[in-house]
């Protein structure tokens, strides 16, 4: 007797690859609304992550946030300081520390990706409602956090 092969397709399956192609829409769609700043979806998010720093971070500080290599961040931070938006400072306490701090022109460029971004998400969500949407925040939340909300 052969064992019960189920048809039905892979629901789990299914649903990751829809999420995986929403991402790369959502980074397609991104990156359109970034090149008018001059700045790609990985230079913005270090942008914003050094801007979240009450003082300017040290590069293994923002590779450890970033989750990256701190290869990574200094090509990064290189691009980033070539267009004016960062600069490299001493550490006042350790000379051998060097950190990264925005500049006037990088929090012009944080205003403007604030706009590009929310032109971004205005296109990705615009065929859902606005319950919709509070669903679909309540989701991803749960799916970024690790674990499921439980509702009754």
């Amino acid at each position: 007797m052969q064992p019960h092969i189920s048809r039905a397709p892979d629901a789990d399956g299914l649903l990751a690859e829809q999420l995986l192609r929403l991402t790369r829409r959502l980074h397609r769609i991104q990156k359109q609304y970034l090149e008018p700043v001059g700045i790609t979806p990985a230079q913005s998010r270090l942008l914003r992550t050094v801007a979240h720093w009450n003082e300017p971070p040290r590069m293994a500080d923002l590779a450890a946030r970033l989750e990256v290599v701190p290869r990574a961040v200094t090509t990064l931070v290189d691009a980033l300081e070539e267009s004016g938006d960062v600069r490299r400072v001493p550490d006042p306490t350790n000379r051998r520390v060097i950190r990264i701090e925005l500049t006037d022109a990088g929090r012009a460029t944080l205003r403007a990706l604030r706009g590009a971004r929310r032109g971004a998400a205005e296109e990705i969500l615009a065929p859902l409602t606005a319950d919709q949407r509070e669903v679909l925040g309540g989701l991803l939340t749960a799916l970024v956090d690790g674990s499921p909300e439980r509702r009754c």
